[in-house]
């Protein structure tokens, strides 16, 4: 192939046949939703959906303006600037072959930091009547023991502290919040689509408490007139690399700064909850049920503890990727004992799934050998991930006098995998907010082997359940003195 097309309006009509384009006059388009958190993820999904709607000739007042306010997000926003916010998705398929599709229904991106009024006037706008959210499961600032807010990040605090133009997430979308309830203007929806169970109750029950540390009236609007819908999303979207960008350009022969990569598969399933209405998500897949809950508990207890279950003790293994992990049956046995065992004994009737054939998809999902999904990014940001997908199977299990074995394993190999250091004496890259917490109390484990579990931030009480001490303790040991897989094999009698 040719020298590789650069990504722009102007070069669509150019771009390789096999290479789908909008079928839309982007000009057309007009922003009805603004997005916080512009990352792979979204735009493997929400966009996807939204694009596949403009394809159909619909929601074109429903176009997207994302909107970045961390440091980092200065880079998708010369990215996306270079090229007209048009991006790539390729979907991977397991025996190799690609689809790559032009995305479109982005029309513009603010770095908050540039210009914070641009960014405010956006949100007032009467045009926006969505605000959508991945800001990750830290981004909603839950104090892990009491699900309470936690005001305490800086961003917050300035915030919170003066008149000044916002920093936060939070900080826009109440301040842009009072800017319309001043002019009149009806109030836009927020829709998180981050991974938290309950996450537009979450979403509802953070940011107001925000704005009730500022303007306790402005929380009460909040509570009483803006919609906060729930949703369940899945599609795993592992960060893009390079060779993914070198393989787009070598493949499809287009020049694209920052594509996203997926896995063919997709789910969202959104309740129908929406103040100011929405685009006809239905009429391209999107399950809009009334209650989001079943569903929501399926996969952040199946699929997202799954993760959880695989990536440190694979990573302790010596594996670095979950398709090789997925394709030892070592480790399948013992994801589908957690998942047949553990987690979903916890779940509610999940109308419409056979949970027997939703946990062997997600065996086969997991061992997609081409979307190389790094066990580093898995095990990252653990503090935000344990407390909200597994602790609580273990709590339910635990009440019911249901098996906990697997779940105690899990734990012990995120206390393991914190010491940072590998079975083989390497240097581990342990990524996590509250890394130095974490780490400290992985180390204090030489003189007390509860020490990482008495953190009850992360863990509430188990520390003080002996069932699960038992299990937690000689797993734990057994990891420092025979290794991870040996553990394994213990535990599953091989």
């Amino acid at each position: 192939m040719g020298t590789p097309i650069p990504l722009g309006n102007a070069t669509l009509g150019e771009l390789p046949s096999e290479v789908g384009v909008p079928a839309y006059d982007r000009s057309a388009l007009t922003p009805g939703i603004v997005h916080f958190g512009v990352g792979g993820f979204h735009r493997a999904h929400e966009a996807m959906y939204l694009d596949a709607l403009l394809n159909e000739g619909k929601a074109l007042d429903w176009a997207i303006v994302g909107v970045g306010t961390m440091p980092g997000d200065a880079r998708m926003r010369d990215a996306m600037k270079a090229q007209d916010c048009l991006f790539t998705l390729v979907l991977k398929h397991p025996d190799g072959s690609r689809e790559a599709r032009v995305i479109g229904g982005m029309v513009d991106y603010l770095f908050a930091p540039d210009d914070p009024q641009a960014v405010l006037e956006r949100l007032a706008d009467p045009s926006t009547r969505i605000v959508s959210l991945t800001v990750t499961e830290g981004g909603y600032h839950v104090n892990q023991v009491t699900g309470e807010f936690d005001p305490d990040s800086p961003d917050l605090q300035a915030d919170l502290a003066g008149d000044a133009p916002p920093k936060s997430v939070f900080g826009f979308i109440t301040e842009a919040a009072r800017m319309r309830r001043e002019r009149g203007i009806p109030p836009f929806t927020v829709m998180s689509c981050d991974n938290l169970p309950g996450n537009g109750h979450i979403a509802e029950k953070m940011i107001t408490a925000f704005a009730e540390l500022k303007d306790p009236e402005l929380a009460e609007h909040l509570r009483q007139d803006v919609a906060f819908p729930n949703c369940m999303v899945d599609r795993i979207t592992p960060v893009t690399q390079q060779a993914d960008i070198d393989d787009l350009a070598e493949r499809f022969g287009v020049a694209d700064r920052w594509p996203v990569v997926c896995e063919p598969f997709t789910q969202w399933v959104l309740e129908d909850n929406f103040g100011a209405g929405r685009p006809a998500f239905e009429e391209v897949g999107v399950q809009i049920v009334p209650d989001v809950v079943p569903y929501e508990l399926m996969k952040l207890r199946l699929l997202n503890a799954s993760h959880q279950a695989l990536c440190y003790l694979g990573y302790l293994s010596g594996y670095r990727y979950a398709h090789e992990v997925c394709e030892d049956p070592l480790f399948v046995k013992f994801l589908l004992g957690y998942m047949e065992n553990e987690g979903s004994p916890t779940l509610p009737e999940v109308p419409g799934v056979d949970l027997d054939a939703y946990r062997h998809q997600l065996i086969e999902r997991f061992a997609n050998p081409e979307v190389r999904d790094t066990l580093a990014r898995l095990c990252a940001e653990s503090s935000d991930r344990i407390p909200k997908w597994l602790v609580p199977v273990i709590q339910e299990n635990l009440r019911n006098g249901r098996e906990i074995d697997r779940s105690a394993l899990v734990v012990a190999s995120w206390a393991r995998y914190a010491e940072g250091v590998d079975e083989q004496g390497d240097p581990i890259d342990v990524v996590d907010r509250f890394k130095d917490k974490v780490m400290a109390a992985a180390a204090a484990q030489q003189d007390d082997d509860l020490a990482f579990l008495r953190d009850k931030d992360f863990f509430g009480n188990l520390v003080d359940d002996e069932r699960f001490t038992t299990a937690y303790r000689g797993f734990l040991a057994s990891l420092h003195k025979r290794g991870a897989r040996a553990t394994l094999e213990e535990l599953e009698g091989r």
